[in-house]
């Protein structure tokens, strides 16, 4: 067919689909794709919206429009953040067709999605708190010296929920003190780095507990349950989340608390920016700078409190 010849929109969105799994684009991501994308071709459904010919930017911003006053069940507008993604997607499918040479001209091409604001991580441990979290975990019990090692390593190399579950052991290099990450976010692979501490908990793991976790079907997966399977998510997080609270700290918090925690304490000893960006496996610089302002509020309350000029002028206040 001709790049020009009319396309069946439903047809189109399954090839895209099928085209992320074989570029190894993560399950995630095609779960993600295939919801958002399913929106917007119901969307088109109902207004006989067929082919990706018939599509504009005049259609695609009535889209954004609907999006921006869709209303939830429990009566609250989709955030913005939400309708950012849902038109990225939207964006990224339409700019994949024309790289396909499906269609001539891309009627995304200058469609803007909403501004949203990124948050701050609502918790971030000090250097001092995450040795307090590490040595509250009973290192003298298989299952409390697997957690300390999954820690660390989370602690040292900022790697998401997924990645450290994902993680085999032939994919940690001790000697060079690094951690191959394959089909991150977005299915991107990349190297990251690895204190020795870590590595020096992890050889620990190796040697006394994982052989009596592991099974033939254990697939080289590094951390495992006692069953032999590998962690989910959510087993994950729970680790997290009871080591911090067994702490004692009056702080919530699971896995990306340490990546957080991790990213944040490195910017304020100095670590470039764009080092952290790579480390963490951000796409964007935009996603890393969050880091950026949860420096300057700590720098800004010391600043509050030790600057001579505050406390001469807190001085200058108290004087008759």
């Amino acid at each position: 067919m001709s790049a020009a010849a009319p396309r069946d929109l439903p047809a189109l969105v399954a090839r895209y689909l099928a085209w992320l799994e074989s570029h190894r684009f993560s399950p995630r991501t095609k779960i993600q794709r295939a919801s958002q994308l399913g929106r917007f071709l119901a969307w088109c459904e109902t207004r006989s919206i067929k082919t990706a010919n018939e599509v504009t930017r005049s259609i695609l911003e009535r889209y954004q429009r609907t999006l921006s006053h869709h209303r939830q069940k429990n009566g609250r507008p989709l955030s913005r953040r939400t309708q950012a993604h849902l038109i990225n997607a939207v964006r990224v499918f339409f700019r994949w067709l024309h790289n396909e040479r499906v269609l001539l001209h891309n009627p995304a091409a200058d469609v803007e999605a909403p501004r949203f604001e990124r948050h701050l991580p609502r918790q971030i441990l000090t250097p001092i708190e995450v040795e307090q979290v590490l040595a509250a975990i009973d290192v003298a019990t298989p299952l409390g010296l697997r957690d300390r090692a999954i820690l660390e390593t989370l602690y040292s190399t900022g790697l998401r929920r997924a990645e450290i579950g994902a993680l085999r052991v032939d994919e940690l290099d001790p000697d060079h003190g690094t951690v191959f990450v394959r089909e991150g976010k977005g299915g991107r692979d990349r190297l990251v780095p690895i204190g020795h501490r870590a590595v020096l908990w992890i050889e620990r793991y190796l040697a006394e507990v994982r052989p009596t976790f592991a099974k033939t079907d254990s697939q080289r997966v590094l951390f495992l349950g006692r069953t032999g399977a590998p962690l989910c998510n959510n087993r994950l997080s729970e680790i997290g989340a009871e080591a911090v609270k067994a702490a004692g700290l009056d702080k919530k918090g699971a896995c990306h608390v340490f990546r957080h925690s991790a990213a944040t304490a490195m910017l304020e000893a100095g670590a470039d920016i764009r080092f952290i960006q790579a480390m963490l496996g951000h796409a964007h610089l935009s996603s890393t700078q969050v880091y950026t302002k949860v420096s300057i509020t700590k720098l800004k309350e010391v600043h509050t409190k030790t600057h001579p000029a505050k406390l001469t002028r807190a001085k200058a206040d108290g004087e008759d």
